[in-house]
């Protein structure tokens, strides 16, 4: 068995290893770190969670080993899709540099640009950037991209959904062409595929995982229903998350539980928080600080339940999330295969539960296309029934059933008089009364003229 001892890292490196906890490469690891190691472009495919952060800065903090950062020229360059992942990079590269003299900047957005500059102004060995504030800082003059040799590209197909292709491929023509380009996806969807051939040369391919795989260590389940009503659809979904919630008990110690839309990352968190569950939203609307504080809270377990937008779908690296819970179907199938990752991490067992309706076929037929199985179906918890909101002072009570409506016969009225029935167009009623023409007939119309 292959241990980090065997993969020719810098002594220093290896310390840092240790101190980790770490012995063992995972197989991504063992087949990206050597030719890394040797200079040659690498594009490593590898399922969410398998440990590809580590597999390009333990190769880049040895090559960097010699070697001093100049003002403003970065010698490595690291682009990530989102702040959260940007950040877990960041947090690799000091766990894994502490022992050398390296030096790096974070660059994302919702930081101001002055505590960013001073940074760059210095030198930094590596710079770790989101795509957008890294082209703003270049277009502001203070960064140059002509000392980068070694490029890494981590999630490229996040990048692909976020519509970052373009920033990507301007970046790629800044850097100098003799630069080490290390290229990492969960998958290779067509365009992905384009910009590894245009950019990477001769690069040694990675696969440690056939391509969209969701972990055998995680338990899915399908739960599907039928609304009552349309307008009732996502009241009945966020019962139903409750429901799943409960059913789970002890063993659901903390939950990722993932929306499409921002706006209901927001109405689901408060709703579970409502009905005493302790949730917190994160989502791309918010400050970095707030984000900030609320991943480190779930972290640390003051926060149970982050609900998130997928935003938060790659990057969060927290080992011990028992399990996902997709409040929508994913509207891009690869990300059923990201959102479920977040658990079942590093060989530990996960639970992830999708919630789908009448209206999600679509979508779920595309990610079950993608998985080439159909995702286990598990009976729907029984919602419970709904009840009318009292009046103030008034007890709850069941919605009533309809009743057919039936109409009420007109009490005669109280003059006496017998009752008027229609008669046909012309006759006289029943009373001997001229149709129209009430109690009372005028003289001349009763008068005989012959």
């Amino acid at each position: 068995m292959t241990k980090f001892s065997d993969l020719n890292l810098d002594p220093k490196v290896l310390k840092a290893i240790v101190d980790t906890g770490y012995e063992t490469p995972t197989p991504i690891q063992a087949g990206a770190i050597p030719p890394a190691l040797e200079g040659k472009d690498v594009l490593g495919i590898a399922q969410t969670g398998t440990g590809k952060t580590a597999s390009f800065t333990l190769p880049m903090i040895t090559l960097l080993g010699r070697g001093r950062a100049r003002a403003r020229m970065p010698r490595s360059l690291v682009l990530a899709p989102t702040r959260e992942l940007a950040a877990q990079v960041a947090e690799n590269f000091d766990a894994y540099a502490k022992y050398t003299k390296l030096t790096k900047a974070l660059l994302i957005g919702g930081v101001s640009f002055g505590e960013q500059d001073k940074l760059i102004d210095k030198g930094v060995d590596v710079l770790i950037a989101t795509p957008g504030r890294l082209l703003d800082h270049f277009e502001r003059g203070k960064l140059l991209l002509t000392g980068v040799q070694v490029m890494v590209v981590d999630e490229a197909d996040r990048m692909l959904d976020m519509g970052f292709i373009p920033d990507i491929e301007r970046i790629f023509q800044l850097t100098p062409f003799t630069r080490q380009t290390l290229f990492f996806s969960a998958t290779m969807p067509p365009e992905i595929e384009r910009i590894t051939n245009t950019f990477l040369h001769a690069p040694v391919k990675i696969e440690v995982a056939r391509q969209a795989t969701a972990s055998e260590t995680i338990t899915q389940g399908l739960c599907q229903f039928k609304p009552s009503r349309r307008d009732r659809t996502a009241q009945e979904k966020r019962t139903m998350l409750r429901e799943l919630i409960k059913r789970e008990g002890a063993e659901c110690r903390n939950a990722i539980i993932f929306c499409n839309r921002k706006v209901d990352v927001d109405i689901v968190a408060k709703s579970l928080k409502k009905h005493g569950l302790n949730a917190e939203p994160i989502h791309g609307d918010l400050e970095q600080s707030h984000r900030t504080r609320t991943l480190d809270g779930f972290r640390d377990g003051s926060i149970l339940f982050l609900v998130a937008s997928d935003v938060a779908a790659r990057g969060l690296d927290i080992p011990n999330v028992s399990h996902v819970f997709n409040f929508d179907v994913p509207n891009h199938a690869e990300d059923y295969v990201h959102r479920i990752g977040r658990t079942g991490r590093a060989g530990r067992e996960g639970r992830a539960f999708t919630i789908a309706t009448p209206a999600d076929d679509k979508q779920l037929a595309a990610v079950e296309s993608l998985l080439e199985h159909e995702i286990p179906r598990i009976e729907a918890p029984e919602l419970p029934k709904r009840e009318i909101r009292p009046r103030r002072g008034e007890e709850p009570r069941a919605e009533p059933e309809a009743k057919p409506v039936q109409a009420e016969a007109k009490p005669e009225q109280e003059t006496g008089r017998p009752r008027r029935t229609r008669g046909r167009r012309g006759e006289p009623r029943d009373n001997g009364q001229v149709v129209g023409m009430g109690d009372h007939v005028p003289d001349f119309i009763l008068r005989s003229f012959s």
